[in-house]
């Protein structure tokens, strides 16, 4: 995956860069940091384990793959705005979907080689929350699908002054995870 440039807001995955390699959701790179404890008593049990743990809540059952109002996605443990609702699309996978971050600098990119796969983890660069995975099957512009577990994320409605509704657009494939 992304052998000759990283996707456009992803950092390159080099196999001998450190920084990119494997690492805990606890590690002190991140600058938002609380104990397993404390973790445990502002998350729900779901989204403890998705966040803290790197579970996967089950297709279609997550409560934005489905929802399509106009607003903004943000960290569930930290806040930080991840997406926007104008890049989610529908790609009948059953996680919700978007085809790019807010910015270059929320998301963090992993090799992930769990469960007999080679994939691209992505977490949130500010406090190590596994969010998901992106895939280079979405749709243009950038050809790339975030597969975002509903549980890793809160979410905030648009005022009247902004103009984000957006209406489900599908993927060109529709591929699964």
């Amino acid at each position: 995956m992304f052998t000759t440039h990283p996707p456009r807001g992803l950092r390159a995955l080099p196999t001998q860069n450190p920084s990119t390699m494997p690492h805990s959701n606890d590690d002190p790179r991140y600058p938002i940091r609380k104990p397993e404890a404390q973790w445990r008593q502002t998350l729900g049990d779901i989204e403890f384990q998705v966040t803290r743990r790197a579970a996967t809540e089950r297709a279609f059952t997550g409560r934005f793959w489905d929802h399509w109002e106009g607003g903004h996605y943000d960290c569930v443990c930290c806040g930080t705005r991840l997406f926007q609702s104008k890049a989610k699309f529908d790609a009948g996978c059953g996680w919700p979907s978007y085809w790019e971050p807010v910015n270059d600098q929320v998301i963090e990119a992993l090799p992930d080689h769990s469960h007999g796969m080679v994939r691209v983890e992505v977490r949130c660069r500010q406090c190590g929350a596994h969010l998901g995975h992106v895939f280079e099957d979405g749709p243009q512009p950038t050809g790339l699908r975030y597969c975002i577990n509903s549980a890793s994320l809160s979410f905030t409605a648009s005022t009247p002054q902004d103009s984000s509704a957006s209406a489900p657009p599908s993927s060109q494939n529709g591929a699964p995870t």
